[in-house]
């Protein structure tokens, strides 16, 4: 990939961004938390502690790079702090920006406007935080997106795990209470008219009930009591 140059924030933090032309049509766009002790997963913190809501964070995020590797899109990562030079996101792979915004709706719509000024007709978000999303499963989104303008992902949890697009649509992001039940159907209320594919529902990892009975989490929580 061609590296156009590095700009640095001079805001909170300092911070470099590397610029890439696109090699793809396609960009997949990974918001992540950076894991902080007592600053990540702080709903299941309360209840497994912060230490091992951490731990889980940093499996879920280890997951997320092992599922986005493959997928033939162009992977930019948004730090919501800080970029970190050296990480689980390999530079050679994931391209690195950090969030902008007020809130997390600020935070997404800058995040898709940036990836279409650079030339992509496909993009798509997800978080770091879903341990049952697959390569494949992400693959078929951009699949959706050849025939539809917009591609979503609902959570149990009446969110969504997933959001794609092939143009930006600014009221998605306007108006919404984020992290609360209503997510999920005030956007599909902004998408009533739209060509519009709705994917397979998932959990996302918020609560230790969302976990407590995936064997593949109990070991990071062994002073729990079922």
């Amino acid at each position: 990939m061609a590296i156009l140059g590095e700009k640095t924030n001079l805001g909170n933090q300092q911070s470099k961004e590397v610029f890439h032309l696109p090699s793809s049509k396609s960009a997949l766009i990974v918001f992540t938390r950076n894991p902080e002790l007592g600053k990540c997963k702080t709903r299941l913190a309360a209840t497994i502690g912060d230490q091992s809501a951490l731990d889980v964070y940093r499996f879920l995020l280890d997951h997320t790079v092992k599922i986005t590797t493959p997928v033939t899109a162009d992977v930019y990562v948004y730090y919501s702090e800080k970029i970190k030079d050296v990480d689980s996101w390999d530079t050679s792979i994931f391209r690195k920006k950090q969030q902008q915004g007020r809130d997390l709706g600020d935070k997404m719509q800058h995040a898709f406007t940036d990836v279409f000024n650079m030339g992509y007709q496909r993009a798509i978000i997800i978080g770091s935080d879903m341990y049952d999303l697959t390569t494949q499963e992400l693959e078929n989104a951009f699949l959706k997106l050849e025939d539809n303008n917009f591609v979503i992902g609902p959570a149990q949890d009446g969110g969504y795990y997933l959001l794609g697009m092939k143009h930006l649509k600014p009221p998605l992001f306007k108006n919404k209470k984020w992290g609360t039940q209503r997510v999920l159907s005030d956007t599909l209320q902004d998408l009533e008219l739209e060509n519009l594919a709705i994917l397979a529902e998932k959990n996302d990892v918020d609560y230790y009930e969302d976990i407590k009975d995936i064997a593949v989490f109990k070991k990071f929580f062994p002073h729990m009591k079922d």
